[in-house]
């Protein structure tokens, strides 16, 4: 099993030290780098990596800002000489958080824990323009950030021009439409409720008849949701209720 990779970093010692490290490694694929956020975007865009090693500070973006960008995130790996964003990365949910200059010793323990996470959650979806349920979007609120499992997302809810996505006890705003996020959800496993809510059916707790032929959903967290008349046929359809 091989991963492809690629490296966002402003400093060529930095991508270069991180190549030679590689060396050790050959299951690791580099397929590419870049050396600032916007070149990093248009890489992993173009090259779908399943391993991002990323600067955090770098000048005009920072590697936090590209996370923003993506609508996919990869594994990611924080590489930084500046310890005081170990926090904030991890808080940000990283896979890790290699701090410069990089030895040898902890770089192979941390691909080792990259191939065990990878053998250990195998991708649920094949199409490429779908994201999988093991597969993490970057989310930000303010100040607070998260990556998040697709498969981890009970509810997105439209709030005026953002939509509300709902994991765990968090409840952060994101702008974009529910159309545009509709488009990259399996449609096997979220379902559009009615006009306002998408919800992950994996999430759901109960399902009661309602009124008019609707039916009302029940979530694991304990949020209630009415499904149309008209989605509430295709739900029963579909689940074969």
């Amino acid at each position: 099993m091989k991963l492809k990779a690629v490296i966002v970093e402003d400093s060529r010692l930095a991508r270069n030290e991180l190549k030679e490290l590689m060396k050790v490694h050959p299951e690791i694929e580099l397929i590419g780098e870049a050396e600032n956020v916007d070149e990093g975007y248009k890489l992993i865009n173009k090259s779908n990596p399943d391993l991002l090693f990323l600067d955090i500070n770098m000048p005009e973006k920072d590697g936090f800002e590209l996370l923003e960008m993506l609508d996919e995130v990869p594994t990611t790996i924080f590489t930084t000489a500046f310890d005081e964003y170990a926090i904030k990365s991890f808080e940000y949910n990283a896979f890790d958080y290699l701090l410069k200059p990089i030895n040898q010793k902890r770089f192979s323990a941390t691909i080792k824990k990259v191939f065990e996470n990878a053998t250990a959650a195998p991708s649920n979806i094949s199409n490429k323009d779908v994201l999988a349920l093991d597969k993490k979007i970057f989310i930000k609120d303010g100040e607070k950030c998260w990556l998040v499992k697709i498969q981890d997302i009970s509810l997105f809810e439209i709030v005026g021009n953002y939509t509300r996505v709902y994991f765990e006890e968090n409840q952060p705003l994101i702008y974009k439409s529910l159309v545009q996020i509709e488009e990259k959800l399996p449609q096997d496993v979220f379902f559009r409720a009615n006009r306002q809510q998408i919800i992950n059916i994996n999430h759901v707790n109960k399902v009661v008849s309602w009124f008019n032929g609707k039916l009302k959903i029940e979530m694991h967290s304990g949020d209630e949701i009415e499904i149309s008349r008209r989605q509430s046929y295709i739900f029963k359809d579909q689940l074969s209720f």
